[in-house]
């Protein structure tokens, strides 16, 4: 967690906007995916978000599904993807790396053995698309306890009450999914109601950065 805050506090002094690409581990070879993720950095990111190859990614869209297929049919699982970001830690004590996922290769590793391979490889937040923050509090206070922010998704739906509750539980930051549908759906929301629900994310997220201090 201590790198997110960092990399957030030095984009605020600045006053700029922190760039957070994604790419999906393992694709296109496991090979490739450590000397990319330097590359990221080198190109300017600031954050990493990486995606943990999963058979069934119901919230992305197509682009990121068939990441994930040629990912998984090079055998890449989570424990790859752990080593890789041992591997990319070797080299970069300081750039953010966010695991963006689903919960059953979690459950399938044990939630607790996850969390310390996470933290022992230098995973510094995760986003699980199907745990709702309604029934991860415990995976969330896990998260913490082992330094890692529990990330949680917000939406142009979400009612008032829930962003409120996910910025009580959330930590880092949180992630606002700015469109109704899966990743890479090729539509734009009504551009008002953006604005408007973006104000009231910024309320959740300044919620989950008090609770860093």
């Amino acid at each position: 967690m201590k790198r997110i805050d960092a990399c957030f506090a030095r984009r605020r002094n600045s006053g700029g906007t922190a760039l957070i690409p994604y790419v999906t581990a393992g694709d296109p070879s496991p090979a490739v995916t450590v000397p990319l993720l330097h590359a990221l950095v080198e190109a300017g990111a600031d954050l990493i978000e990486l995606g943990v190859p999963f058979s069934d990614p119901m919230a992305d869209g197509p682009v990121i599904q068939r990441a994930s297929e040629r990912a998984l049919a090079q055998g890449v699982g989570l424990k790859d993807v752990l080593a890789m970001v041992a591997a990319f830690r070797r080299d970069d004590s300081g750039t953010p790396i966010v695991f963006m996922g689903y919960a059953n290769p979690i459950e399938a590793m044990g939630v607790t053995a996850f969390a310390d391979k996470a933290r022992d490889a230098g995973v510094d937040g995760v986003i699980v698309v199907d745990y709702p923050p309604e029934e991860a509090g415990d995976f969330a206070v896990l998260l913490a306890q082992k330094g890692i922010a529990p990330i949680f998704l917000l939406s142009p739906t979400t009612p008032e009450a829930r962003m409120d509750a996910i910025g009580r539980l959330a930590r880092g930051y949180v992630y606002y999914v700015s469109l109704k549908g899966v990743t890479g759906a090729g539509h734009l929301d009504d551009p008002g109601e953006l604005r408007g629900t973006g104000g009231r994310c910024r309320l959740a997220a300044l919620s989950a950065a008090k609770r860093m201090t």
